[in-house]
């Protein structure tokens, strides 16, 4: 009988039962993925001027986020309304 890889909710629980288990261990279960499972953000420098972001974070503290998060929000916003 082939071992069963755990359902679990924990990054923390699975790293611990990945690092007392061996891949191989489970190769009945695995399948391949075709797309990848992760994908990291695209990065976007954008260029502003001293006051603009001086002006940015004043509206996040004002709204309790963080200024990037603000930008992203705003890009967003206007991605949706085009």
């Amino acid at each position: 009988m082939s071992a069963k890889i755990p359902q679990m909710n924990s990054i923390q629980e699975l790293a611990r039962f990945w690092d007392r288990h061996d891949l191989s261990d489970f190769e009945d279960e695995l399948e391949e993925v075709p797309e990848p499972v992760f994908e990291r953000p695209a990065m976007v420098k954008v260029p502003l001027s001293a006051h603009d972001v001086k002006a940015v974070k004043k509206i996040a503290k004002a709204k309790g986020v963080r200024y990037t998060d603000l930008i992203r929000d705003w890009v967003q916003e206007k991605v949706r309304a085009s």
